[in-house]
């Protein structure tokens, strides 16, 4: 039966794996031992990805490879013998999130599918286009888009001839996937290394009344009786997140899934039972975005316990997904044969014991039909049986058995090979140049609002380059200009609601003389070629590793910033500069946590966590109110009395959130002029990622 959209299943496990392949998935995706984005699930190990891709393709199912974290120059050779699995094993598609690393795939495996990560943030008809010209096949889109959203990027898919990818089922991060360094500031636990330890599940509160609250924890989403629609809108995939989550979970989601996809009523009791936190929401796909949080609950655990060991009934056994076909030849003094054909035309032919002379009963056709339909734990149903019997001729009903089991066996070859995709690898692409070491280090100075200007003007000669909020440039112009124009780079929404008002915006930009683009996500870079901007890379395109600078560099960045993830600087044939000084972003998030708990009346700009730190949380309001929220750190980046930090760096970033003008002032006299009583009380000195997060 062909099928509209994919159905996409989690596997964190080999039992995981075999729950979604019997309750009726189309696909599934697993990660290996090292670059998984859930480093902590059991995955697989060269021997387990063999295993997993060879029962994948007996049911016909693909099997996608998730190499979604970030690397590191250190690892590329780990990264080079994963594809090397890869190409054994007949993987059908690599799922990747870091630029660099699908640079290194394109050239070493170009055979191998690319799909791009929902961690790359794509979320908008331009970052679609930007993906199929960087040579991805699939996008994941977006998990916060609403219909209207979704179908746009379909729309644009349609036309680019790339498939569209989108999560239906399962955990909601608070953050846009992606863009969220909160696991990583606050312990180290990098979520873009595979290593998130969901500190956003933890206490976070707008409310001083009340302490206990859970801020950042959203329900789980759940779009099951969405997907028809989902189907009509363009989405070629439906992707069911969980490899964190037992088997018995993913055969609930695919049962439910497969029950809705073929019009009937799906038990949603059964799939809230097996896990959910306070039930689902369907918030940002319907548009109505009440009711959206929740934590996990005891009835939400006790729940479970009725409702497994049914569960693990409905893939105790093997699913039937393919009617065999038999014919049979039973003559004098040869071997008996047997040919079947599966329905999709795949047929083998098995020989067994010679046929003797029937004493009493001979073997007729009703017999061989009722040995033959015994193929038992097998993916197999009984189809037509013929047979060419020369005479009374006897054949027990154990030779007939062997013969069947045979010939199942060696038709499961026949699939699993004709399922399986054939890899090419080509010589491993080298390293870029290596990096520079600059004699001079520029700051760049990014504001939040227009009152920050002021702080500007005593050093305004001195700074390389002011980062000016897209919807800020109608106030710049209208007041004091103390850095021109010229000098000036745009900083886009990181999220879009409307990609047409933002290119309007751009264009007005341009009118008045603005030409440098600030680009954090595929949008950014796809928008700011097509008006022939010069580009410059910010933090949400996370450069840690060589080949992502020279993806960039390729796609016609100048320049860029560093991910302050990367634990040395890349070699980089692209300039690339670091965050010097500021709050670093912890989660952008299309859900205002503030607005949500104590509406934006009460908005005091900061979410208190368990420990008693004030974490800043300001919103951006450009189409929708809001249209994104931002969190920041609680402490701000120092390193104006650490200048060898930045010797090999292109440029620094000074990063302005809550700063008042003078402290604006201050901050770019102790960077530019070495002025250390502008000191903050408490800073970082940036990320201490742990090493081993993507390699267990």
């Amino acid at each position: 039966m062909s099928r509209s959209a994919e159905l996409l299943a989690p596997a964190g496990s080999m039992e995981a794996l075999t729950a979604a392949l019997r309750c009726g998935a189309d696909a599934v995706y697993a990660g290996a031992e090292q670059f998984s984005a859930r480093a902590n699930a059991e995955n697989f190990d060269a021997a387990g990805l063999s295993e997993a891709a060879r029962r994948c393709h007996l049911y016909g199912a693909k099997l996608y490879l998730a190499v979604n974290t970030l690397i590191f120059d250190t690892e590329l050779s780990a990264l080079d013998a994963l594809l090397e699995t890869a190409a054994a094993v007949g993987a059908d598609g690599c799922i990747v999130q870091d630029p660099g690393a699908a640079r290194y795939i394109a050239e070493r495996l170009p055979t191998l599918r690319l799909h791009a990560s929902t961690q790359m943030t794509i979320h908008s008809p331009a970052g679609v286009k930007f993906a199929k010209q960087a040579g991805f096949c699939r996008i994941v889109a977006a998990r916060e888009l609403s219909a209207k959203q979704l179908k746009a990027v379909c729309e644009e898919a349609e036309r680019c001839g790339v498939e569209v990818e989108a999560f239906v089922h399962g955990a909601h991060c608070m953050s846009v996937s992606g863009q969220c360094w909160m696991s990583a500031a606050m312990g180290g636990r990098s979520a873009n290394r595979g290593c998130c330890a969901q500190p956003c599940r933890l206490p976070f509160t707008a409310d001083d009344r009340q302490k206990d609250a859970c801020a950042l924890s959203l329900k789980d989403m759940s779009l099951v009786s969405h997907l028809t629609e989902m189907t009509a809108l363009g989405v070629k995939s439906l992707k069911i997140e969980g490899r964190m989550k037992r088997p018995e979970y993913v055969a609930a989601a695919v049962t439910a899934c497969r029950a809705a996809l073929a019009g009937q009523q799906p038990d949603l009791r059964e799939l809230r039972a097996v896990f959910s936190r306070s039930g689902f929401t369907d918030g940002y796909f319907t548009g109505i975005r009440k009711d959206m949080f929740g934590t996990r609950q005891k009835e939400d655990v006790t729940a479970a316990q009725d409702v497994l060991q049914p569960l693990r009934e409905t893939y105790k056994k093997p699913r039937k997904c393919a009617v065999l076909n038999a014919h049979y030849t039973l003559l004098p003094d040869a071997p008996a044969a047997l040919t079947v054909t599966d329905d999709a035309g795949h047929s083998v032919t098995v020989t067994g014991d010679i046929p003797q002379t029937a004493q009493n009963r001979p073997t007729d056709l009703p017999m061989l039909q009722k040995q033959f339909d015994k193929l038992g734990d097998t993916v197999y149903t009984a189809g037509t049986v013929t047979a060419e019997i020369g005479g009374m001729l006897m054949l027990p009903a154990s030779a007939l058995n062997a013969m069947r089991r045979d010939a199942a066996e060696q038709t499961d070859t026949a699939r699993i090979r004709a399922h399986t995709p054939e890899h090419c690898l080509q010589t491993p692409p080298a390293l870029p140049e290596q990096h520079k070491i600059y004699a001079d280090t520029p700051f760049r100075v990014q504001i939040r609002r227009i009152e920050q200007i002021a702080g500007l003007a005593e050093y305004a000669d001195e700074i390389g380059a002011l980062l000016l909020p897209l919807h800020l440039v109608k106030a710049y112009l209208a007041g004091e200009q103390p850095v021109p124009i010229a000098r000036c780079m745009l900083v886009p929404p990181r999220f879009y609601c409307d990609e047409a008002a933002v290119l309007q915006m751009l264009k007005d930009a341009q009118a008045e003389g603005f030409s440098h683009l600030i680009c954090q996500h595929a949008a950014d870079v796809q928008l700011g070629n097509e008006r022939g901007m010069t580009l410059h890379g910010g933090l949400g395109l996370h450069i840690t590793n060589s080949h992502a600078a020279a993806f960039y560099a390729d796609a016609g960045l100048s320049d860029a910033l560093c991910s302050p993830e990367a634990p040395d600087m890349p070699a980089n044939c692209l300039p690339l500069g670091r965050m010097a000084y500021g709050r670093l972003p912890l989660m952008l998030t299309r859900n205002c946590p503030v607005q949500a708990q104590a509406g934006c009346g009460k908005c005091q700009h900061r979410l208190t966590d368990r420990k008693g730190a004030a974490v800043y949380t300001d919103c951006t309001r450009i189409t929708e109110k809001p249209d994104y929220a931002e969190l920041f750190n609680a402490v701000p980046l120092w390193l104006a009395d650490q200048p060898q930090k930045l010797s090999d760096a292109a440029f620094g970033l000074l990063l302005m959130t809550d700063e008042s003008a003078e402290r604006v002032r201050e901050v770019l006299g102790a960077y530019l002029h070495g002025d250390l009583s502008a000191a903050p009380q408490k800073y970082t000195r940036g990320l201490r990622i742990q090493q081993e997060s993507a390699n267990k």
